[in-house]
């Protein structure tokens, strides 16, 4: 089963998420740690989230970039937290990432869906502001426009978070 849950920053997706693994009440559970720490910040928001997920039976497993590479065990939980530093991290690296970082990004969606019993993957929601960003950023934003669009297109079901309640937009459970 693959869920994609959205929202935005604070907006409780996480939280969501995370209780959507646990109570698939599959006992091998893997977090997919996609954030590069590179200030005090991103320090903070990686120790709060390792906080939050104490005591709940998740191993980590840090995946920047490369998730189409990432062994899996068959019937594992997968929390994939988020897609938009994945895309970011595939899509800004210094090897070249550009519009290959759709193929690479989507690719690894697919086949960590394909190994896992559970696949939930958390994104943002970085739509709505009305800014007008550089070349560069409208770029990124667009990439993960189209990631998210080809993902709940093939979840079966997706939530987007606000103010910490869950709203379903598409559940297709058997």
């Amino acid at each position: 089963m693959l869920i994609l849950v959205s929202g935005g920053a604070g907006s409780g997706k996480s939280e969501f998420a995370e209780g959507l693994v646990v109570s698939s009440g599959l006992q091998e559970r893997i977090y997919l740690a996609t954030m590069q720490v590179w200030d005090a910040e991103s320090t903070r928001r990686v120790a709060r989230h390792r906080a939050m997920r104490a005591g709940k039976g998740f191993s980590t497993l840090e995946c920047p970039t490369g998730l189409e590479q990432r062994e899996l065990p068959a019937g594992c939980a997968v929390l994939l937290e988020d897609l938009s530093n994945l895309a970011a991290n595939e899509y800004f690296a210094p090897e070249g990432g550009g519009k290959a970082a759709f193929g690479r990004v989507l690719a690894g969606v697919r086949r960590a869906a394909a190994r896992a019993a559970l696949l939930v993957v958390v994104t943002n929601e970085l739509f709505s502001d009305g800014v007008r960003y550089d070349p560069e950023t409208a770029a990124y934003l667009e990439l993960l426009a189209d990631l998210n669009r080809a993902i709940a297109a093939r979840a079966d079901d997706v939530y987007e978070v606000v103010c910490g309640i869950p709203v379903t937009w598409k559940e297709e459970r058997t």
